[in-house]
Formats: C-alpha cells, sequence, structure tokens
C-alpha cells in the first residue's frame, strides 16, 4: 500500500471506530446481518427508528396504488442459498448435525435446477423455512472465522514429517498419472497423506476429460443473484471431485478496474458490495462439496499486460474499500486457501509482501487456510516464506531444494516451514484430505471445532459421479438469468409472428458455438449446440432460417499451386517428415490472411523464404479459447496477414508427424473473399422477416485487449447488415465491454457474454420470449475508447515505467463516471426485460446495532410492481450518497455508491413490497489516520432504481451514531 501521510486533528464523536468483532454473533433467534437473512416471508419495518432520525419518504414516488396490497418480500439482496437447509454450517433446520450423503442430496439437486418451488413440492416447505440465516457476503469483515485449533492429527504428522517430506508439501511437481489438472502435490506415503490434485475452475473443471462449461463468471454476475453464485459453487465443487480434484482455483475475485483487462470474463464486476457478495457464495458453495476453495488474485491483478512485472500503488483507502473488499468476504465465509498474484504491490511481488499475506490477511481479517502462489509468481525463498506464502506452484524452484538448503544453513527456521505445513495440514484435515483416499465430504459431514465442514462419516473410498445431465441444465439456468438486453427498439425482440417464422443469422459464432474464454477459465464440455441449429429448432416446421458467415474466421482452400497440390487435408504418420516446395500465383495485389489448421507439431511454413507462423509468445499458443483458435473439428488454428504483390510467390510447407503423427491444412482469405462474405450477408438478411447477427472479441488469460472495438471486420459486417435490414438484433458474445459506434442502426442489442455450453439454448430462449432476459451490467461500457476510468493516462493504465498508479481512489467503475460526470454508452446495472415495472412508495430507516445484531445499518423499504403483460425479472438497486461527518473530515467518497439490490421475478401486475438492508459496513469508509473503518453518519441520500442512471426513487435518511 502507498504511504499516506496520517490526519493529526483526531476523528469527532459522532464518528466512533466501529467495534470488533463486528458485527457480532446475533441474539439468540436472531439473524447474524439483515442481508444474510433468507427468509421471504412477510415482514414489517426492521427494527424502531432512532429517535431523531424518523424514517424518511421518497421523492417523485407513484402513490396510485396507496393499498399496497402486493405480496411482501423479505430483507436481502436475494437469498443466498438455494440448494440444502444448513448447507454452509452442517445443520438441518433445527440446528441438528445433517448425516454426510455422498454427492448433492436431492432436495439439493431440485433447488439447484428448479428453485424454491422444487423444494416445497418434495418437502412441503418453503425457502424461507429451509434456509437458515446468515451474515451477508462481503459484509461480514472483521467477524473473520476464529482460528481453528490444531488438532491432535495434524500435530502428530508436523512431529513426525522429515524436513524433506515437510518441503514436499509445499511445492509442486509432476502428477504421475496426468489428469490434466493445473497443480499437483505428491503425497507421503508412509504417513498416510496423500496426493493433492488441484484444478482451474472459474468458469467449470479444466482437467483433460470433458466437464460441464458453465457461462463465464462475469455472466453469472448479471444476474445479480448470490443464492445462483452459490449453486455455481456447488456444481463446481461437485464436479472437482468428480473428476478427481482436491482443490478449485476460485473463484477470480480481483475488480474489473479496465476494459481492455484480458481476464474481466474471469471475474464478476466493477463494484466491490456485489463482487464480495458472490465472491463469499460461490466459496460456501464449492466447500459445501468437500473442495478447497482458492480466492484468487491477491491483490491488485487487474491487468494482463506486464502482470509479471508490473507494480501497482494503491492508495490505503482504495485498496480497502475497493479491491481487497471481495477478498475479505471470501475469508470471512471460510475460503481455505488463498492465492496470491503475480504484480508487484508497492515495490514488493505479492508473494513476498508481509502486509497483504500476514497484516491484512491473517492477523486483520483471521485467515486460517493457506496461501499458495500463482504459477511461476515467486522469486525468493526466504522472503516469500517469511511474509506468509506458504506453497509454491506449480514446482519447487524456491521452496524446493532451496528452502532445503536455507533451513540446513540457518538463512530459514524450521519452525518456518513448520508453520507452513500445519497450515496445509489443518485445512486438508478440515475437508478430508488426509485420508488415504481423499474422500473429502460437504457440509453433510461432520463438522469441526468451529463449525466448519469436516470428513464424511460412514463414507470412505468414494467420489460422487459426474451428473452431466445436471450439470448442462444448470449451466442453461445460469446462462437464462445473466442474458442481458442492452437495446430494445419497437418491440423487436423477442421474436413473433412472421418475425419468429423468417429469420436470417448471420456471423461466425451463429454457426459456431462460442462456449468460453481462454486460459484457466477453458474447458472442453461434453457437447455444445450452435446458436444456428438451436434458433432453427425453436422456429420450428414450415420457419425459413437461413445462414451466411459473414466473416470467415477459418479461411478457405488455397488456390490452385504450381505443382498442383491438395492443402485441404494432409495426412502425415508417424515419424514422417511431409514437404511442399511451390508457386503460388496472385492476381490482384491485397492483403491475404493466411491460416494453418493442425493437431501436431506446427508445420513449417515459408513465403518467399519468410516464416509466417514463428513461435508465438505463450499466452497465443497456451492459452486458446474462444472460436477462432480451434477449428469445428478440433484443430489448433494459427493466422498471419500479408500484403501480397500480383505474381509468383514462392511456397514452402514441411510437416512433422511425430509420435502419433499429425493432420493440418493450409488455407487463406483474401479482401476479395471478405467482401463477398459482407455481400452474402447482406442478401441474405435482405430475403428475411427478422436478423439475428453474431458478433464477438475473443479474450484469455495473458493478454489484455487493446481496442474496445469488435475485432476484424466484424463492424463493417454490423454496419452494412443493419443498413440493409433495421429489425436487426445483435447478439453479442464479449468478454467485456466494447464500444457500438453502429448501435442506433440496430433494433436490439442482447449481451451473451462467454455463455458455456448451452449458450445455444439460452440465446434461443430469450430471443424467441420463452424466458425474460435476467441480467444486467456489472461493469459500465464506455461511449468511446477516451470516456473510460483509465483511457488517456498510461500512468493508471498499463503503467508507466513500470508502475501502475490507481489514481482513481475509491472512484472504481461507476463511481469514476459519477464523480467525472461521464456519460457512459450503458450504466452499471442496466438491462432490459420484456415487461416493465415502477417503483413506489420508498421508506427509510435506522436498524439499531441490537436489531441488526450490533453492527446497524438501514433498511430501505419499496414497492416494485411489474406494470406490463407478462412475466418478468427486475433487479431493484438501492444507492448510498456520501456522508457529510465524513466530508468535513477530508475522506474521500463516491458521489453514490452500490448499497444493496434485490432479484425479483414477478407475474403480470404483480405488486411486491420489498426490504433491502444497508449494512453499516456499506455506511463505512476507511479513515487512513486510524487505520480502520468508520460510521459515515449524518444526512444522507438514498436512491432506488434499475441501474445507477435510472434511480426513480430518492429520500434522506440520518444515519445515528451507534
Amino acid at each position: 500500500m502507498s504511504d499516506v501521510p496520517p490526519r493529526s486533528r483526531p476523528l469527532p464523536s459522532p464518528l466512533p471506530r466501529l467495534p470488533l468483532p463486528w458485527p457480532p454473533p446475533p441474539p439468540s433467534g436472531a439473524p447474524a446481518d439483515p442481508a444474510r437473512t433468507v427468509s421471504r416471508a412477510p415482514e414489517g419495518p426492521v427494527g424502531a427508528p432512532d429517535p431523531v432520525a424518523e424514517p424518511s419518504r421518497a421523492e417523485g414516488a407513484d402513490t396510485a396504488d396507496a393499498d399496497d396490497t402486493g405480496t411482501e418480500a423479505a430483507a436481502g439482496r436475494t437469498a443466498p442459498p438455494c440448494d440444502v437447509p444448513g448447507a454452509a454450517d452442517g445443520r438441518g433446520p433445527a440446528g441438528e448435525r445433517r448425516t454426510a450423503e455422498r454427492g448433492l442430496p436431492r432436495r439439493g439437486l431440485l433447488l439447484l435446477l428448479g428453485g424454491a418451488a422444487a423444494l416445497a413440492a418434495v418437502t412441503g416447505t418453503t425457502a424461507a423455512a429451509a434456509a437458515p440465516a446468515r451474515r451477508a457476503p462481503g459484509d461480514d469483515p472483521a467477524a473473520a472465522p476464529a482460528t481453528e485449533p490444531v488438532t491432535d492429527r495434524v500435530a502428530d504428522l508436523l512431529a513426525r514429517l522429515t524436513l524433506d517430506e515437510k518441503i514436499s508439501l509445499l511445492h509442486g511437481a509432476t502428477d504421475p498419472q496426468r489428469l490434466g489438472q493445473a497443480g499437483y502435490v505428491p503425497g507421503v506415503p508412509r504417513l498416510g497423506i496423500p496426493e493433492l490434485r488441484l484444478a482451474d475452475g472459474p468458469a467449470g473443471v479444466r482437467v483433460q476429460r470433458t466437464a460441464t462449461a458453465l457461462p463465464a463468471p462475469v455472466m453469472l454476475a448479471a444476474a445479480f443473484d448470490p443464492a445462483l453464485a452459490r449453486a455455481y459453487g456447488q456444481v463446481l465443487g461437485r464436479e472437482g471431485r468428480a473428476l478427481g480434484q482436491d482443490v478449485m482455483l476460485s473463484p477470480m475475485v480481483n475488480l474489473i478496474r479496465t476494459p481492455y483487462a484480458g481476464r474481466n470474463f474471469e471475474t464478476f464486476s466493477e463494484d466491490p458490495l456485489l463482487t464480495a457478495d458472490l465472491a463469499a457464495e460461490q466459496v460456501r458453495g464449492i466447500q459445501a462439496e468437500g473442495l478447497v476453495a482458492t480466492v484468487k488474485h491477491l491483490a491488485l491483478n487487474n491487468q494482463e499486460k506486464d502482470r509479471m512485472t508490473v507494480d501497482v500503488r494503491a492508495g490505503e483507502q482504495a485498496l480497502h474499500e475497493t479491491e481487497l473488499r471481495p477478498f475479505e468476504a471470501a475469508v470471512a465465509a471460510g475460503a481455505g486457501a488463498v492465492m496470491a498474484a503475480y504484480n508487484k504491490v508497492d515495490g514488493l511481488h505479492a508473494t513476498e509482501s508481509r502486509t497483504l499475506l500476514t497484516d491484512i490477511l491473517r492477523d486483520r481479517w483471521g485467515f486460517d487456510g493457506w496461501v499458495m502462489s500463482d504459477w511461476g509468481a515467486v522469486h525468493s525463498t526466504a522472503a516469500a516464506l517469511t511474509a506468509g506464502l506458504d506453497m509454491e506452484m506449480p514446482g519447487g524452484r524456491y521452496f524446493g531444494a532451496p528452502l532445503r538448503t536455507a533451513v540446513r544453513d540457518g538463512r530459514v527456521a524450521e519452525e518456518d516451514v513448520d508453520r507452513a505445513v500445519r497450515r496445509l495440514l489443518t485445512v486438508r484435515e478440515r475437508y478430508g484430505l488426509l485420508d488415504a483416499t481423499s474422500a473429502a465430504s460437504g457440509t453433510g459431514g461432520t463438522a469441526g471445532p468451529t463449525g466448519r465442514p469436516g470428513r464424511a462419516e460412514g463414507v470412505e473410498g468414494t467420489r460422487p459421479a459426474r451428473n452431466a445431465p445436471a450439470g448442462a441444465a444448470f449451466a442453461l439456468r445460469v446462462a437464462t438469468a445473466g442474458a442481458t438486453l442492452l437495446r430494445n427498439e419497437y418491440g423487436a425482440l423477442p421474436l413473433t409472428g412472421t418475425a419468429a417464422r423468417s429469420i436470417a443469422v448471420i456471423g461466425p459464432t451463429g454457426a459456431v458455438p462460442f462456449v468460453s474464454g481462454g486460459g484457466s477459465a477453458h474447458v472442453v464440455p461434453d457437447a455444445a449446440t450452435s446458436p444456428l441449429d438451436a434458433i432453427t429448432a425453436r422456429a420450428g416446421e414450415g420457419a425459413t432460417v437461413a445462414y451466411a458467415i459473414g466473416e470467415d474466421v477459418y479461411g478457405t482452400a488455397l488456390p490452385a499451386l504450381s505443382p498442383a497440390t491438395d492443402l485441404e487435408h494432409v495426412a502425415v504418420g508417424p515419424g514422417e517428415t511431409w514437404t511442399y516446395e511451390g508457386t503460388l500465383t496472385v492476381t490482384t495485389p491485397e492483403d491475404w490472411t493466411f491460416l494453418v489448421h493442425h493437431d501436431g507439431t506446427r508445420p513449417t511454413v515459408t513465403l518467399d523464404g519468410i516464416e509466417l507462423f514463428p513461435a508465438a509468445p505463450a499466452p497465443g499458443q497456451v492459452h486458446a479459447g474462444g472460436i477462432a483458435g480451434r477449428a469445428p473439428d478440433g484443430l489448433t488454428v494459427r493466422r498471419t496477414a500479408r500484403a501480397l504483390t500480383a505474381g509468383p510467390h514462392r511456397l514452402k510447407v514441411t510437416a512433422q508427424g511425430g509420435a502419433r503423427g499429425q493432420v493440418f491444412r493450409l488455407r487463406a482469405k483474401t479482401e476479395t473473399g471478405r467482401a463477398a462474405d459482407v455481400a452474402e450477408a447482406v442478401r441474405v438478411a435482405s430475403a428475411a422477416e427478422s436478423v439475428v447477427l453474431f458478433a464477438y472479441e475473443e479474450a484469455t488469460e495473458g493478454r489484455d485487449r487493446t481496442s474496445l472495438a469488435l475485432p476484424g471486420r466484424q463492424q463493417a459486417l454490423v454496419e452494412a447488415v443493419t443498413g440493409a435490414h433495421p429489425r436487426t438484433a445483435v447478439v453479442l458474445n464479449t468478454s467485456s465491454a466494447i464500444t457500438m459506434p453502429w448501435l442506433d442502426r440496430t433494433a436490439a442489442v442482447l449481451q451473451m457474454y462467454y455463455p458455456g455450453q448451452e449458450g445455444a439454448a439460452a440465446t434461443a430462449a430469450v430471443l424467441f420470449g420463452d424466458a425474460d432476459p435476467g441480467g444486467r451490467l456489472t461493469q459500465t461500457f464506455p461511449a468511446a475508447e477516451d470516456r473510460h476510468p483509465t483511457a488517456g493516462d498510461p500512468r493508471r493504465y498499463p503503467g508507466q515505467d513500470g508502475v501502475a498508479e490507481y489514481s482513481e481512489g475509491v472512484h472504481v467503475g461507476h463511481r469514476w463516471y459519477d464523480a467525472e460526470e461521464v456519460e457512459p454508452l450503458f450504466p452499471f446495472g442496466h438491462g432490459l426485460s420484456y415487461t416493465t415495472f415502477t417503483y413506489q412508495r420508498l421508506v427509510v430507516a435506522p436498524v439499531p446495532p441490537a436489531a441488526s445484531g450490533g453492527g446497524g445499518g438501514l433498511s430501505v423499504t419499496f414497492t416494485v410492481r411489474n406494470t406490463g403483460r407478462r412475466a418478468g425479472t427486475e433487479v431493484a438497486q438501492v444507492y448510498l450518497g456520501p456522508s457529510p461527518d465524513l466530508a468535513a473530515l477530508g475522506i474521500d467518497q463516491p458521489r453514490q455508491c452500490l448499497a444493496g439490490y434485490l432479484r425479483l421475478e414477478l407475474a403480470a401486475g404483480e405488486r411486491r413490497k420489498v426490504t433491502v438492508p444497508v449494512t453499516a459496513r456499506t455506511l463505512s469508509s476507511w479513515d487512513v489516520a486510524r487505520h480502520d473503518w468508520v460510521l459515515g453518519t449524518g444526512r444522507r441520500t438514498v436512491r432506488v432504481g434499475s441501474s445507477s442512471r435510472a434511480l426513480r426513487l430518492r429520500t434522506e435518511v440520518r444515519v445515528p451514531s451507534p
């Protein structure tokens, strides 16, 4: 953290330091925090109003429905648990321990696939009766889990391990079974300590075998539904166990700070509160199934460019209020492991930052798990170990032989090694990962002294069977919930009548499913249908669905060569070498793109003596994803552009069969061919009643985007097609925000992100109105390349002289647009439904500490009504203005911040009164003079609406001192 000069004047009495632990445990029978309350039973005002702070009513509220006879909903953002009663603490409805069942119980699976209604159908109970109360994700910062005592077994193992055995547990190695996961740590057979396998898991379990390819986390986040995040974690956890894994390297919780970042699709949001909520629930879901969740990357790993070396400088206040909040929430949720980032923080590699790994993570938050490095992120032995790093991955360059030597030479104390091993063994014992079978259980098993999940009783030597149909059904549910309708002019969507019977599908991702991004999140699914097939099936018999590629990403066969040869399909046998030398004759000077598709060692191709496909940087070859890097038949694709003159060009191709042989092809695409593709797309579009144009961009770990525009010639394709047909709906498979200079020419824009294996079915369901688009933007879309938080200042991004300065402070994401009064293309929280909603009768009241479990806060109550003719989804959002008392002290605050939200599904005409809690943490700011949180008292503005820029209701309330 950057050094910030402390203020000399003390804080006045209206700004007391918040009590620790905060919030304290609830009184008997009371929830720990109103935001954790999951009951949906009707309730009245939360707590009694402060004598000097009367409840405030909104300005401009619609009071036409004065009787307010609609359904009343309970407090909360949404009900966090969506699986089984007591899933996070191992207890049943009455607090009794639940016996273990290997795998997801039937009640849980029904909830996973069908929601609370399915649970009620089986049990006769409501979700409110079934679900326990708990603290809100992201808002129990000081209530970190109590340090679990070292068990007798861990102490005994530690005493019996030799130094070499201890060290072997602290770094990765090569897995002899080669399951394809990210990491492996050998066991100690003589003591019965099993091996440990760690799999990437942002959007599915990444191993050699097929797995459920879930929608990208950014699409999960678009649902604004912590309950769904928990279920997402459960799917990851169960599949991870079924596929032989013990640790999930998930969730990624770094904030979306710049729209260029290559891994924006792997994380949740630009907003600290929303990210914290989802992170906490996903951790609970993963660990409910018996795997260890790994929250990553601590900290400030908000870009891929120069990620190994960039030195990030963020002020203390900004660090705690923005980037660290999700990590803190994950720790409070019981995360077993944390991954330290690649980058530097205030001059030190994150893996050597005692401030992050010990002072904050362990001493302030009470984290009692283990800290591993990101892959290849360690740069020292003693400095990293003593700073708080416990495990080096994926090998032992620093924590292998060098650590042994350092201990024997006296440069590292063996007690430092013991401390790291103790942390690791304690978590492994907690999840049953010290059993020879590694038959760990989630909360279905017994719980340790702190109520955390332990080993299952009576279950040995088994792992759950993978349930691919259930995974597919859940992937569809998430993709539908996160589908975000950005624009819908004149009711262009859903497709009905003749528009649903005569459809043109345009674009490469219309015919080839875009499943996932590249890098850690890339998963090979069991199957993935193309949108074209899904739309055709949904349109039904008698409908006409035509297709045009618009932009060819795989190329076409080369023109005739001399001497003649067929480079469209070349098979090279094992141990063989195949060569060709000839002439490619170009008739017109123009730009060419050459493409090689291969399944073995990349063929060497030279044109006029110049290598067309030289070795690419590691991210370009290793972190494959999307569609452009792999052909529909599975061959790897490399491409390169060349401007060719008219006349002959010498071509030489050499391919090695290697040990198993290979197949390859060489293709090309010219400007003439591209123009023909666009012309054909316009022709097909013009002949249809409606057009669905699919556009995409490919993001991956290891590199950032260089532009916010659609890549290739897609912008020209969109402009040509929308110019020819006004009823064009653009479906975006993009990782993050893009610019849309063509927006006004479209009828509709549907953001589908990287939707996983069921993306086609979800897209068709939304296009035809079988499902309401349920998503809302978790990141602001800028109007132009120069109109976003990191535009025009290289010191902010990507950094200057190796240093990136987070000079925006607490004004991250939508807060920056408000502070700078910049109009976005689409604001944070934006998303349209196929119906309409009104907001009415806003009442805000302070919640005394006693009523909230000790932390205090606000109760925000209002009514939402579906005024349309069909059922629909709304995400009601609460925004909070700054504290005048904190402002008087010079503490920087956002103009407004997201303070709460609630996802609602309302039938046509339904009205529902809801209460959204605003916790004391959200009312507080970090004070650098005290190095602690202080409550923002005084009169504060509360606004409610459907996005950060569509706020329908407004009122003020005085936040009293506790």
